[in-house]
């Protein structure tokens, strides 16, 4: 079965990406965590057998600097749409089109995310019993979400970018009467408190092959 892992991206670019992390970190310590949140994100996701990993980036011209960024062999193709949600459902749309049969999408600033949760994301959506899986983030967002074919009520009447995104999802889940199965939940970092349980979950040098771009990056910085 034809599976894809959708890697939603912004180009970090300095002063454009990461401006809650700022200070801490200036605009161009943020934007390089960024890159390293996205290459260990990419590399996660490459690294699951029998999966195509397409990059759903922006803005439109940022291509070849992705390109230059991330040496895997990805699938670009740019966002399209307004809000969030449009540009989410547009991504599924496309990568359906393109033949795949199971798509499953996260975010590009999960840099340890366990490569256990992506799995048994699509062991899920392997059970026909299962028509969406999604994985709650610690800010009441999601950081992943999948299925087999695009339900459109998923992206419809959610508020964007708030605390109750995960809730209203299932909410509305629950109405088009959509069976959703559920994988442990994770943290983005955005946020200062997110920031530092991110060096602390890499400060021990064993932790550096769970996100090693990342990690060398926080040491440049002198945060670990």
């Amino acid at each position: 079965m034809a599976r894809a892992v959708i890697v939603f991206a912004k180009a970090p670019a300095v002063g454009q990406v990461k401006t809650r992390l700022c200070p801490p970190l200036s605009p161009t310590e943020a934007a390089e965590l960024a890159s390293c949140f996205l290459f260990d994100s990419v590399a996660r996701a490459c690294a699951l057998p029998q999966v195509q990993v397409c990059l759903a980036f922006t803005p439109a011209e940022s291509e070849p600097r992705l390109r230059e960024l991330l040496p895997f062999p990805l699938h670009y193709f740019p966002q399209r749409g307004g809000s969030l949600g449009e540009r989410e459902a547009n991504a599924f749309a496309d990568v359906f089109a393109a033949g795949f049969a199971e798509v499953l999408l996260i975010g590009s600033d999960i840099p340890t995310l366990p490569r256990l949760h992506l799995q048994q994301a699509f062991e899920y959506l392997d059970t026909p019993e299962n028509d969406v899986v999604i994985g709650a983030s610690k800010d009441g967002g999601y950081y992943l979400i999948a299925m087999r074919m695009l339900h459109l009520a998923l992206f419809e009447d959610i508020h964007w970018s708030t605390s109750s995104v995960f809730a209203e999802t299932l909410a509305q889940a629950r109405q088009a009467r959509l069976r959703v199965a559920q994988v442990p939940a994770w943290y983005d970092v955005d946020e200062h408190a997110d920031l530092y349980k991110l060096i602390e979950e890499l400060t021990p040098p064993e932790s550096a092959a769970y996100a090693p771009q990342t990690r060398a990056a926080l040491v440049r910085l002198g945060l670990v």
